[in-house]
């Protein structure tokens, strides 16, 4: 089987006012009708935020269901890894994400990184096969986040974590530590939409499953 990325579209659009990238690209002639089941293993980057984290993993979720994939959310899979007592630190590595879908046994695994999350936000989603730990799908956007942005969890200047998959350096957070609350706090409701709608763009080139005929 031929392992040729092809890529789906890279456009730059102007959304009122603000640059708008898009990225999406996929292992062409990988018959996709054999990923049934995809772990949501890791969102890191930006959102410090546990409870942001689920929702963005949430959103993905709802993206893959339309798709006609079984999504295990991230939120599932971390139970999952501590009633195991596995490990579930540096989840966005290659080697530790297939560990994990070896542990859940599904056939591939999702990775989101978010480096920027507040007037601007960047996002990359990238699933991988366990079986030969190849990319499968990668898609990217960076588009116009809520009004104002936020420091609420970390995010924009502040809010720069380890991208170790893809490669980028970034540098832990600046300023003083968050305290457990916040790390609690959930997305506003316009970042929420914000981030709802790039995961939206994003997963437009995920190819999708072949839902029977009842």
């Amino acid at each position: 089987m031929k392992r040729i990325v092809n890529t789906l579209a890279i456009v730059a659009l102007l959304v009122g006012g603000c640059m708008r990238t898009q990225e999406s690209s996929l292992q062409s002639n990988y018959d996709f009708t054999g990923v049934d089941k995809v772990a949501i293993v890791a969102v890191e980057g930006a959102l410090t935020s546990e409870s942001a984290k689920d929702q963005i993993a949430d959103f993905f979720s709802m993206e893959l269901l339309e798709k006609g994939y079984a999504p295990i959310g991230r939120a599932q899979v971390r139970a999952q890894l501590n009633e195991q007592e596995a490990d579930v630190q540096n989840l966005t590595t290659i080697e530790k994400a297939v560990d994990v879908g070896l542990i859940l046994d599904v056939p591939a695994v999702l990775v989101v990184q978010i480096p920027h999350f507040g007037q601007e936000i960047s996002m990359t989603a990238t699933m991988i096969s366990v079986e030969d730990r190849s990319t499968l799908w990668i898609a990217s956007e960076q588009g116009r986040g809520a009004k104002g942005g936020s420091d609420m969890f970390g995010f924009g200047k502040r809010g720069r974590g380890d991208d170790s998959l893809l490669g980028n350096p970034m540098g832990p957070p600046i300023g003083p530590p968050m305290s457990a609350g916040r790390n609690l706090l959930p997305l506003t409701q316009e970042e929420a939409k914000s981030a709802q709608a790039i995961i939206q763009r994003m997963c437009k080139g995920l190819p999708a499953q072949e839902v029977p005929a009842w």
